[in-house]
């Protein structure tokens, strides 16, 4: 009974020490000034259907986590997408700026909410993403390296970013209002 107790007692602070762990370092619109500095963002956010889901599935490889697209359409030509995966337990918000040629500009690591691996943060390790293209191998260990103790945030961002390659090419690439 008494090691319920201990328990129940250090419960809440289990609680708040994981989730104090969480780093905000940018903003979606910190993010858009970043990867497309000067340009105006219009929100093109809608949802996916099946059909949309399965061509994205089958052209990355990735299962789509969420059916709601945050997509913004960058007056200067491109698109900026804003993102989640799953870390080890955690999602990892993350950003993927694509140009009017439908290659990767920019990725950034918004939010990061797990206890280690954050170094996929680092922009020498983000800049390996840079002039990817829909259909791109990006694989983890053959033309992305691996970060050594982040190795499932390394893995879940590099299908990330495939994953969204592929929405735009499904979904945003046409899209020319």
């Amino acid at each position: 009974m008494r090691s319920r107790l201990l328990w129940l007692a250090a419960a809440p602070v289990a609680l708040v020490a994981t989730s104090a762990m969480a780093k905000v370092y940018l903003g979606v619109e910190q993010a858009q000034a970043l990867a497309f500095p000067g340009a105006s963002f219009a929100p093109a956010f809608r949802p996916l259907n099946d059909a949309q889901v399965a061509e994205i599935q089958r052209l990355s490889g990735v299962h789509v986590l969420s059916r709601d697209l945050k997509a913004w359409r960058v007056s200067t030509g491109g698109w900026f997408i804003a993102d989640q995966v799953v870390g080890k337990h955690e999602f990892i918000t993350f950003s993927v700026a694509i140009d009017r040629t439908g290659a990767v500009k920019d990725v950034e690591i918004l939010e990061y909410r797990e206890s280690y691996g954050d170094q996929v943060r680092n922009s020498a390790w983000r800049a390996q993403f840079v002039g990817k293209r829909n259909g791109a191998k990006l694989r983890l260990d053959d033309d992305i390296k691996n970060i050594s103790g982040a190795t499932l945030s390394s893995r879940h961002v590099t299908d990330g970013v495939k994953r969204l390659l592929a929405t735009h090419a499904v979904v945003l690439a046409s899209d020319v209002r």
